[in-house]
């Protein structure tokens, strides 16, 4: 009798698990995750119903614990993920050729793909524009690699500020005219930043500029000053191509052109054109044919260049005078990655004396700086006695002028001090050469912003 018992029970528990009785029996595998601030944790139930009446709940739970600097890497991941998708969308419709492109001549071409980004912005195509648009689609000359490359750090700020104040998107290629994507850009007049602009203009737009700080070179502050001024230029002139030219030359020099060309009518940007100053004529068009460039280059066969280390990051504000030095010392983070990602503090100095100032780091480096604040503060009598000093202030200042110029073929230094503005004998002074022989591939040090292309 109890074998024939044993025999009934193994029977009923196999046929709990054959499919063939199905009708009889249901399995039903439910997966419920929830997370909990740094734990992930992941609870499965599996309920066995016997003719759907009387049920044996059985419960498995596995937790995952996670560190704050983990979580960081993950999201770090997810950031990268969804950056690539966001791109690979946001550039699908200009992949390719269409079947009615293939067989357009050069102009016609050009004009035709113009018409389709269609813009509150004016996007005409002449001889002008194409020039510019050869220029950004040489692969000798052209920035537009390493501009691709840098869009995907700065443009969602940018596009953000300008969907905040219901400006056209389309204006971040602005950016790329006035300074290649470069944060620290100087011109000859002395406009910086991405946005190139002047001291008085920025600090009349609220940013601060002075011996320690200075907020052109911003991202994301300088963003918003001049959305602002663009938006109040728009607001003035009522279009977006004579926004773009008071941008440029200011609304004094637009309005001088529309006076001299006279007319009571509506007054477009190509109507006063030959009574902008030189440099302006070629704003607009230039601005096209970015606009052109950046939204085609796949189907010109242009790729990004390689993307630059640090693509996430996240801000923290600060409160109390800090040095950069004080940050790289203590966390695995170097002094380089943190200027890069902070330009804005000319000689590596935190001045929060009396307001807070933020901090961009990369994401993946956000605890440990929350986690060693007691110990990256307790250095601030070593490193902000050393640069706090008025000669050691001085010194940092000069090295942040100039830059490391790599020698190329065909290069002298004649033709290097004329393209840095300055004298073959400086050259040679602040590299403490012996004679004016160099050679390719030689580091120089120019003691003066780098020029714009």
């Amino acid at each position: 009798m109890k074998q024939l018992r044993y025999i009934a029970i193994i029977c009923l528990l196999v046929s709990f698990c054959t499919p063939s009785t199905s009708a009889l029996f249901k399995k039903r595998r439910k997966t419920v995750t929830e997370v909990i601030y740094d734990t992930v944790k992941v609870t499965t139930f599996d309920t066995v119903y016997v003719n759907k009446r009387i049920s044996y709940p059985l419960q498995d739970t596995i937790s995952v614990q996670y560190t704050p600097r983990q979580i960081d890497s993950l999201v770090v991941l997810w950031n990268g993920i969804m950056q690539k998708q966001g791109s690979d969308f946001r550039f699908s419709d200009f992949e390719k050729a269409l079947p009615s492109e293939k067989n357009l001549p050069v102009d016609s071409l050009y004009k035709s793909r113009l018409l389709d980004l269609i813009s509150p912005i004016h996007l005409p195509y002449n001889y002008i524009v194409r020039n510019y648009i050869d220029y950004y689609l040489s692969s000798r000359w052209s920035p537009l690699g390493k501009i691709l490359a840098l869009s995907k750090y700065y443009f969602p700020t940018m596009e953000e500020e300008l969907l905040r104040m219901n400006m056209p998107v389309e204006l971040t290629s602005l950016a790329i005219i006035e300074s290649n994507l470069c944060p620290t850009a100087t011109s000859r007049a002395g406009a910086v930043g991405i946005w190139q602009l002047m001291p008085a203009t920025a600090r009349n737009l609220g940013l601060e500029v002075n011996s320690l700080v200075d907020e052109r070179c911003d991202p994301i502050k300088s963003t918003k000053a001049a959305c602002r001024f663009l938006n109040e230029m728009y607001n003035i002139f009522g279009d977006w191509t004579m926004a773009l030219a008071a941008y440029n030359c200011g609304p004094g020099n637009v309005n001088k052109a529309i006076t001299r060309f006279g007319s009571k009518n509506k007054i477009t940007y190509w109507d006063i054109y030959d009574y902008l100053p030189s440099e302006t004529r070629g704003y607009v068009p230039k601005f096209i044919a970015a606009l052109y460039a950046y939204n085609f280059h796949r189907s010109h066969g242009i790729e990004a260049d390689p993307m630059p280390e640090i693509v996430s990051t996240d801000t923290v504000m600060i409160s109390r005078t800090l040095h950069l030095g004080q940050i790289s010392s203590t966390i695995d983070v170097s002094i380089e990655t943190l200027r890069a990602l902070n330009p804005q503090y000319k000689i590596d100095i935190i001045p929060a004396a009396r307001k807070e100032y933020s901090l961009t780091l990369p994401q993946s480096y956000v605890s440990d700086f929350l986690a060693s604040q007691d110990e990256i503060y307790a250095k601030d009598s070593i490193y902000l006695k050393e640069y706090l000093n008025p000669k050691n202030l001085e010194k940092k200042r000069a090295e942040g002028v100039g830059y490391v110029y790599k020698v190329k073929k065909g290069d002298n230094l004649g033709l290097i001090a004329k393209r840095n503005h300055c004298t073959v004998k400086q050259i040679m002074k602040w590299n403490k050469l012996k004679s004016t022989k160099i050679r390719i591939g030689q580091k120089l040090r120019i003691e003066k912003p780098k020029p714009r292309r």
